[in-house]
C-alpha cells in the first residue's frame, strides 16, 4: 500500500491514479473521484505508462481501463501486481464480452470492478459518482496478501489448482482437491465411482441429510473466494446453494457460467419461479433481490423482486438470508465471506436465532474484513474459517444434521 497520505496513515484521503486511453474518459472519472473525496494523483493513457505512474505516485488504487493501446488492462495489473502490488479496480464497460475479460483481471490480481461511466452527461450521473467513488474507496482498503493467494489460485490451470492455496495447515472440503478435478466430465466420472474418496475427511457421504440449504454472501475480493468455495462442495453432499455476490447486473450470468465449469454443481445465474433443486447452485442476479418462497406442495421456490436496496446494494444477501429462514425446512447454513460494510450481518443473526449455523470468513483471508468481522462481532457466527476452510466448515455442519 502507499506510503504516502492515505487511507492507510489515518489521513482519511484516498489517493488514486486513473489509466484510460481516452483523454475525455480520465477527465470525466477525475472529475467524479475528485467530487466525491479522492485526490487523483495521476493518470496514464495505457497500461505500460501505468506502471510507471503507480511507481511514480505510489497511489492508495488505480483505476483500470481494460481496452487500451501498447499494454491493456489485464496485463497492466499483472505488472502492477508484480513490480508494486497496488489496489486495482478494473472499469468494465457494460458487455458481455468484457464480462470475461474482467474476471480474468481478477484472476491477475485486481481487487473489485465497476461498469464503466458512459460519455453522455445524464440523470443517472449522480449514481453512478456514488457507486464508483464508493468502490474506490473500498478497493484502496483492500488486503492485497488475501487477494493476490485466492487469484493465484484461482487462475492456475483454469481454477482447478485451487486447492493447493489451502494447502498450508487448514483442512480442506474433499481432501486432495487438485486430484479431484482436472476437468468438469472428469470430476463427474470421479464422483460417481469413488463419491466416499472425495467427501471431506470423516464424513462418509450417506452422512449427509436428504436435503440441506446453503446460502453465500460476498462483496469486494468475493469472486475467487465463491468459486473456491463451491469447487470444494463434492457433489454427493446434495446440497441446494444461494449465491449473493454484489455485481453489477449484465455480470452475474456470466460469473455463473464460469462457476459452472469449475464445480459439479448445476450452476445458473437464478430465474424468477424456478424450484430449487438438490445438487444446483443458483447465483443471485444483478440489480435484483433473490427471495425463497415455497410452493403449494412446499418446495423451494426462487423469485425475484426489484424492491429498494438494502445497504445501497441490490441484490442484498440480508434479504436472501431472511427469506431462507422463513422458507427453508432443514439444516440451514449461513456463511459470509469477504466485503466492506454490514450486508449479511442481519441474516447471519437471523440463521443463527432460528438454530441454523453460521461461517465466517476470517480476517487473514479476506481482501476486505468488514462484513465478516461485524457478524463476527454479534455474537452469532459458530465458524471462523479461511477461505479454503469455508467449505469443510459448511459440510462438517451438514453431516452432524
Amino acid at each position: 500500500m502507499s506510503t504516502a497520505a492515505g487511507p492507510g496513515d489515518g489521513s482519511g484521503t484516498t489517493r488514486a491514479v486513473v489509466v484510460d486511453d481516452s483523454r475525455f474518459m480520465r477527465t470525466l472519472i477525475r472529475g467524479l473521484l475528485e467530487d466525491g473525496g479522492i485526490e487523483v494523483v495521476g493518470e496514464a493513457s495505457d497500461g505500460s505508462a501505468a506502471l510507471d505512474a503507480v511507481i511514480e505516485h505510489d497511489p492508495d488504487v488505480v483505476t483500470m481501463d481494460i481496452e487500451m493501446p501498447s499494454m491493456n488492462g489485464i496485463d497492466a495489473v499483472e505488472e502492477i501486481m508484480g513490480e508494486r502490488p497496488t489496489p486495482v479496480l478494473m472499469l468494465s464497460a457494460h458487455a458481455e464480452e468484457n464480462a470475461d475479460v474482467t474476471f480474468e483481471a481478477l484472476d491477475r490480481g485486481a481487487v473489485d470492478f465497476v461498469t464503466k461511466p458512459g460519455g453522455e452527461v445524464t440523470s443517472s450521473m449522480p449514481r453512478v459518482k456514488r457507486e464508483l467513488v464508493a468502490k474506490v474507496e473500498s478497493a484502496a482498503r483492500a488486503d492485497l496478501s488475501a487477494t493476490t493467494r485466492l487469484s493465484s489460485a484461482a487462475s492456475d490451470n483454469g481454477g482447478t489448482a485451487a486447492a493447493a492455496a489451502g494447502a498450508e495447515g487448514a483442512t480442506t472440503a474433499g481432501g486432495s482437491g487438485a486430484a479431484r478435478r482436472s476437468s468438469r466430465a472428469g470430476r463427474r466420472s470421479d464422483n460417481a465411482t469413488g463419491a466416499a474418496e472425495a467427501s471431506p475427511a470423516g464424513h462418509a457421504a450417506a452422512a449427509y441429510p436428504d436435503v440441506g440449504t446453503l446460502v453465500v454472501g460476498a462483496s469486494t475480493g468475493g469472486p475467487n473466494v465463491v468459486e473456491r468455495v463451491l469447487t470444494d462442495l463434492p457433489r454427493e453432499a446434495n446440497l441446494r446453494v444461494l449465491v449473493v455476490q454484489h455485481m453489477p447486473e449484465g455480470f452475474t450470468e456470466r460469473f455463473a457460467t464460469r462457476l459452472d465449469g469449475r464445480s459439479d454443481y448445476d450452476i445458473r445465474e437464478a430465474e424468477s419461479g424456478e424450484r430449487l433443486e438438490p445438487g444446483a447452485v443458483r447465483v443471485a442476479p444483478g440489480d435484483y433481490h433473490l427471495v425463497t418462497t415455497s410452493d403449494r406442495n412446499g418446495r423451494l421456490r426462487l423469485d425475484l423482486t426489484e424492491t429498494e436496496p438494502v445497504h445501497g446494494v441490490r441484490p442484498a444477501i440480508d434479504i436472501t438470508m431472511a427469506s431462507a429462514v422463513e422458507t427453508v425446512e432443514g439444516p440451514l447454513c449461513a456463511v459470509l465471506l469477504t466485503g466492506m460494510g454490514r450486508d449479511g450481518v442481519d441474516g447471519v443473526g437471523r440463521v443463527a436465532r432460528n438454530g441454523g449455523h453460521t461461517v465466517a470468513q476470517d480476517e487473514e483471508t479476506s481482501a476486505i474484513f468488514g462484513m465478516p468481522r461485524r457478524a463476527i462481532e454479534s455474537g452469532r457466527v459458530d465458524t471462523v474459517a479461511p477461505a479454503e476452510g469455508i467449505a469443510e466448515s459448511a459440510l462438517a455442519y451438514f453431516a452432524e444434521e
